[in-house]
């Protein structure tokens, strides 16, 4: 299980959009706690506080303690509002969760050992189609991320969701059981040299 960072948030009084305009003037970031069949909690969080956790890997699948007048609540972050010139932070939902709870997530694909695959040494390319995957999972065993192992894949192989190893009770949510996460595919250079040779023809028309 992966460290809990515990985060001290304020309750705000004043729910609505003045009251998120109050907080943000006073340099703070209006959010919300909700869930777990408990009633909702408007709070108020330090964006520099927030900005470090969000730049740390698997914001969106850690848990958190958020410690708010001496209580803890555990929670998943499950969005963030940004300002669509800025790009600043404007809102942050929290979910309350426990730990019988099992919730959906979107956890990152990253792939490993790029130097040991046989296709990319000769030149192939990495073509990724999916770089995220839905899961379930219990609130204790999400991952960061997943890990694909690309040693030994040739030009021609195709990566499946058999590949991916998963904690114990963590699913993928998924339509079809042998879907493509990725490929390793010949370069495509074709193009380039066709229309090398097309313009020295044209050249030697002209003369």
């Amino acid at each position: 299980m992966n460290e809990v960072a515990t985060i001290n948030v304020e309750i705000r009084n004043r729910v609505g959009s003045g009251g998120a305009r109050e907080i943000r003037c006073r340099g703070l970031i209006p959010g919300i706690i909700y869930g777990n069949n408990q009633i909702s909690i408007p709070i108020s969080i330090n964006p520099r506080v927030l900005w470090i956790e969000m730049n740390k890997p698997g914001f969106f699948t850690r848990l958190f303690n958020l410690s708010i007048d001496d209580k803890i609540e555990n929670v998943l972050c499950r969005g963030v509002q940004y300002h669509p010139v800025s790009n600043k932070s404007l809102h942050v939902d929290f979910m309350r969760v426990s730990s019988e709870s099992k919730v959906h997530v979107h956890v990152p694909i990253h792939f490993n050992n790029h130097s040991k695959s046989v296709g990319l040494k000769k030149g192939g390319v990495l073509n990724v189609i999916a770089h995220e995957l839905e899961l379930i999972a219990p609130v204790n065993s999400i991952p960061n991320e997943l890990i694909i192992d690309l040693t030994g894949l040739d030009i021609g192989a195709s990566i499946h969701l058999s590949a991916i190893n998963l904690p114990i009770g963590v699913s993928i949510v998924a339509h079809e059981k042998f879907q493509t996460i990725a490929t390793i595919v010949v370069p495509t250079v074709a193009s380039s040299v066709e229309t090398e040779i097309v313009s020295t023809t044209e050249t030697s028309n002209e003369k």
